[in-house]
C-alpha cells in the first residue's frame, strides 16, 4: 500500500507528464515534413542575372499536394520570399496564404527543371501570388478573398520582382471557380483583361504567360472540358501565351487539386515550355 507522500509525489508526476503531453503540439499528417524554419539570403544575387517568375490562380497554382522531404531540399539557386516580403532560400510549400490549406504546388518543381538547362549564373525567384477559389472576376475586380487583396497583392509582388531581378514569365493556373454558363462564356475575354493589365503593370507586352489546364477527373468534368476549350481559345489570340496540358495528370482524392506527382510532372512541363518557346539567349 502507498504512503501519502509516494501518492503525492506519483500526483504530481501524472499531472506533469499530463501536462507535457499536451503541450506537445500535434502536426497534421500534410505537415510533416514542412521546413522547420526559412533560411535568409544573405547574399542578394545579381539583379541581371535574376529571373522571376509569378505564380498566380487559385488553390492548384498554390498548391494542394503531400509535401515529401525531396520537395524541401533547398537549392543555392531557387529563391522565393516569405509573408513579409524577405529574400528566403526556397523550400516547399512556397504560397503561405492559406495556412490550413497550402501544400505542394509546382513551384520547386518548375525551377529545379529550369536549372538543368539555364546558364550556370542564373538564379530563379518564384514569386507566389495564388489564392484557392479566387475566380477571374475577383482578379480583376482586386476583391479582398480569403483576406488576400488580390491584384494588389500581384502588385506587391511584381514591385518585387522589378527590385531583384528580370520579370521572365507568369504561370497561372485557375478557373475551377469559372465553371458555370456565364464563367466558361466570359473566360477568354477575361483572361484577356487580366494579361493585358498583367503586361501593362510589368512594362512588359511580351511578357510569357502560361495557363495550365484544368484536370481531367472532375464531378463536373464537363463544364471543365468547357472551360479548357476556353483557355485553347484565348491562347490562340496571344503568341506570348502558351498552355500547358494535364489531361493525364492525377487528383489527390478530392477530385479538385492534382496530387504531389501531378504538381511535379506539371512543374516540369511549365518549364519546358517556357524554355521551347520563350527562352532567349
Amino acid at each position: 500500500m502507498m504512503t501519502a507522500p509516494v501518492l503525492k509525489y506519483r500526483f504530481l508526476w501524472l499531472v506533469s507528464l499530463a501536462f507535457f503531453s499536451c503541450s506537445q503540439k500535434i502536426v497534421p499528417e500534410r505537415m510533416t515534413y514542412f521546413p522547420k524554419m526559412k533560411i535568409k539570403v544573405e547574399t542578394i544575387p545579381v539583379k541581371e542575372k535574376t529571373w522571376v517568375f509569378i505564380m498566380a490562380g487559385q488553390s492548384n497554382m498554390a498548391g494542394r499536394g503531400q509535401v515529401e522531404r525531396e520537395d524541401t531540399i533547398p537549392h543555392p539557386r531557387i529563391l522565393s520570399i516569405d509573408s513579409n516580403g524577405h529574400l528566403i532560400i526556397a523550400k516547399e510549400p512556397l504560397h503561405f496564404y492559406e495556412p490550413s490549406l497550402t501544400g505542394l504546388d509546382c513551384g520547386m518543381s518548375f525551377a529545379r527543371n529550369l536549372l538543368e538547362k539555364a546558364p550556370a549564373d542564373i538564379t530563379i525567384l518564384l514569386l507566389p501570388t495564388a489564392v484557392g477559389g479566387s475566380s477571374i472576376s475577383q482578379w480583376l475586380g482586386d476583391s479582398v478573398h480569403r483576406q488576400v487583396k488580390l491584384y494588389s497583392n500581384f502588385l506587391e509582388k511584381l514591385a518585387i520582382a522589378k527590385k531583384y531581378g528580370t520579370l521572365k514569365g507568369i504561370l497561372w493556373h485557375q478557373g475551377e471557380s469559372d465553371t458555370n454558363d456565364q464563367g466558361i462564356q466570359l473566360y477568354p475575354e477575361r483572361l484577356q483583361q487580366l494579361f493585358e493589365r498583367f503586361r501593362k503593370d510589368a512594362g512588359l507586352n511580351k511578357l510569357p504567360i502560361l495557363l495550365g489546364e484544368l484536370g481531367s477527373y472532375s464531378g463536373n468534368q464537363a463544364n471543365w472540358k468547357l472551360l479548357n476549350i476556353a483557355i485553347h481559345a484565348y491562347a490562340l489570340s496571344d503568341k506570348n501565351s502558351a498552355v500547358i496540358p494535364t489531361g493525364d495528370l492525377h487528383h489527390k482524392g478530392d477530385q479538385l487539386h492534382f496530387d504531389a506527382k501531378g504538381q511535379r510532372e506539371m512543374g516540369k512541363r511549365f518549364a519546358n515550355v517556357w524554355w521551347q518557346q520563350f527562352y532567349q539567349p
